[in-house]
Parts: structure tokens; C-alpha cells; sequence
């Protein structure tokens, strides 16, 4: 059992053996921060130059729906899906029973009138003769002239109904507005269809272009650079083309815009349908720098990067992520060239802290 005489004397010694080890542990951990290596690399400014390729298809550059102008059951489909068609070639027929119906009717109502017309032009005659020599009253040539007026609208209006009901007639077969190729029917024997219903899709023959889905962030850009195409069943064909079209609002699902490219020296070896690969690259007027992901740090005040100067201090600065790609990101502002960017480890770092350089490499 120790004296209690001793106890003032170890309790000193233990406060001075704690203070001790506070100093070693902080000198440890500040040395430990001094020796901390990292990678790093020199900033690089560049003109990138976009070079994008984007799966494409070959479509027409007018293709249309087409379909009956009168409703009806279909009774015969001449075409298929690709097969070729002239302007004015037959594509369904309907039935044309209450058609001709409906001309009969027209017709009968026409020569009716037709012969109404006539008896009141004749009354009318008549009437005017007989108030020229006074045997009759002014009344009743007024209503002669009026029968006749009656007379010459209702055969006007007989004589254009026959005309509609003919048209109709004529309607029952549908047939193509243009030289193309049917890309897709609509229509079955036995379906009863609409007027105005789309039935067949035709495509018509001419020019061809590349149909494309891109991006955002490359959206703005595909019109301002050079646009190249090669077919994927004939890789060392390489074609030039151009921007006609864009959309002006992204898709709901992909947010991707549609575009399409016109194909500027087409030959025989393009055809409907095919797929293609289109090239688009552009450049940009603004420097940037390519980092790799793994350089930039964001703790949700916006992405920045580390700087290490030739003493080995650390300092955090803000920059402009641009564009990203598949394992780099191209970043503006905040860095001067040549200056050492942290490429590596950049999360374990804290402000003020010195670290060492063990590796360079180029951006």
C-alpha cells in the first residue's frame, strides 16, 4: 500500500508523462500531413474539338400518310409493306355499293330538277308574252320569273350534288399521290375505316437523309461543324452531309432532339432503312481543360479543383465544368495553364494542408 505522502508526486508525473504524449501524437499527425503524397498534373488550355459519332437511319424526306377520303368497308389491299408504287397506282378499294346508291339517288334528283328547271323557264316565257300584250297581270309574271329563278337553283344544286356523289364514287379506290415505297399499312380486307383514316405510309422517292436523336449538351453545336456518313453495310463509304432540320424541343422520355441530316452526294448504294453512323465535329471557341473525373471536387458549393503551388500548400479553387465525357471532364476558369492540379485522392484533402509530389503527368 503506497504512502499517502505520495500521492501529490504521482499525480504530477502522470499530468507531465500526458502532456508528453499530446506533443509526440501532434507532431506525429502534423508530420503525417506534411508527408501526404498526391498525384498530380499541369493544366493544359485547349481548342477541343468535338468529334461525335451517333447511330442514324436512312429515311425519306417527305413521307406521307395516306388514306381514304370517304368511309367504308375495305374489300381488296393491292400492296405490301416495300413494294414500290407510281403516282396514281391502286392501293385498297372499298365496297361500293352505297356509293352507287347514293349517285343514282344524285343522279335521279338532278334529272328532276333538270326538267323542273325547263317548265319554269317555259312558264316564264309564256308569262312575259302575255304581259307584253296586256293580257295579263304584272303579279303574276313576277311569280313566273320567280319559278324560274326557283327552277335554275334547285337544278344548280342537283347538278353539283350528281358531281360530289361521282367523286365519291371515285374515292372508293384509294390510290398513290406520289412515286415512293410503302413503308407501313394501316388497313385489312373487312375493316371498316373513317374518312380521313390513315391507311397506308408511303414514302416517296427522291432525296434521302439521316434521321439522329442528340444530345443536350451537343445539340447547339451539330449544325456549326462538318457532318460526315458511313453506311454500316459498306464502311469504306464515306459521305457528306448537312443539317436541315433540328427539333426544337427535346423528347419527354430520352431529352434527346431530333435532327435531320441531308445527304449531300448520295449514289446508288443508299437505300430506305438503313442503318448508318454519322459523324458531326465541331469546335469550340472557348479553351478548356481536360481533367479526369476523379480530379474534381464538390461538396455542394459547386465543382472546384485542387492546387498544389511549389511550396506544397493546397488551395481549393472554383471552376466551370463545360462538358463531360466518358471518363474526363473539359472545365474552364479558375486554374492558369501549367498550373499542378490534384488528379487523385482529391476527397482526403483539407485547405492549408502540404502535401508532397510524387508523380506528374500531362492533361
Amino acid at each position: 500500500m503506497r504512502h499517502p505522502r505520495l500521492w501529490p508526486v504521482l499525480a504530477a508525473v502522470a499530468t507531465l508523462l500526458s502532456a508528453c504524449e499530446r506533443k509526440e501524437a501532434a507532431r506525429d499527425s502534423s508530420e503525417g500531413r506534411a508527408e501526404r503524397p498526391v498525384l498530380v498534373a499541369p493544366a493544359r488550355y485547349a481548342a477541343q474539338s468535338q468529334a461525335r459519332e451517333f447511330a442514324a437511319t436512312i429515311r425519306p424526306r417527305v413521307e406521307s400518310d395516306a388514306g381514304f377520303r370517304v368511309a367504308g368497308k375495305v374489300i381488296k389491299r393491292y400492296v405490301e409493306v416495300g413494294q414500290k408504287v407510281k403516282l396514281g397506282d391502286p392501293l385498297a378499294a372499298l365496297d361500293e355499293k352505297d356509293l352507287r346508291l347514293q349517285l343514282e339517288q344524285a343522279e335521279a334528283e338532278f334529272a328532276a330538277a333538270r326538267m323542273a328547271q325547263t317548265q319554269a323557264l317555259a312558264d316564264e316565257g309564256r308569262a312575259f308574252e302575255l304581259r307584253r300584250k296586256g293580257w295579263t297581270a304584272q303579279a303574276a309574271l313576277d311569280r313566273a320569273r320567280a319559278g324560274a329563278e326557283e327552277g335554275r337553283g334547285r337544278f344548280k344544286r342537283a347538278e353539283r350534288a350528281a358531281e360530289l356523289a361521282r367523286h365519291s364514287l371515285d374515292y372508293a379506290t384509294l390510290r398513290s399521290d406520289a412515286d415512293g415505297v410503302v413503308t407501313q399499312t394501316l388497313v385489312e380486307p373487312g375493316q371498316v375505316v373513317a374518312a380521313g383514316q390513315a391507311a397506308f405510309r408511303i414514302a416517296h422517292a427522291g432525296e434521302f437523309e439521316a434521321a439522329v436523336a442528340l444530345p443536350e449538351a451537343f445539340a447547339a453545336a451539330a449544325g456549326k461543324g462538318e457532318a460526315k456518313l458511313t453506311l454500316w453495310s459498306k464502311p469504306g463509304a464515306v459521305y457528306r452531309a448537312k443539317l436541315r432540320e433540328l427539333s426544337p424541343a427535346a423528347d419527354p422520355v430520352t431529352r434527346t432532339f431530333a435532327a435531320r441530316f441531308s445527304i449531300l452526294d448520295p449514289d446508288s448504294a443508299i437505300a430506305l432503312g438503313m442503318s448508318a453512323t454519322l459523324i458531326v465535329s465541331a469546335s469550340d471557341a472557348e479553351p478548356v481543360v481536360s481533367v479526369p473525373l476523379s480530379a474534381l471536387y464538390n461538396q455542394g458549393a459547386g465543382p472546384g479543383l485542387w492546387k498544389v503551388d511549389e511550396a506544397g500548400n493546397l488551395q481549393l479553387v472554383p471552376v466551370t465544368v463545360v462538358r463531360y465525357e466518358a471518363d474526363a471532364a473539359l472545365v474552364a476558369g479558375g486554374v492558369k495553364e501549367g498550373d499542378n492540379i490534384v488528379v487523385l485522392g482529391v476527397h482526403k484533402l483539407d485547405p492549408g494542408m502540404k502535401v508532397r509530389v510524387v508523380s506528374r503527368q500531362a492533361l
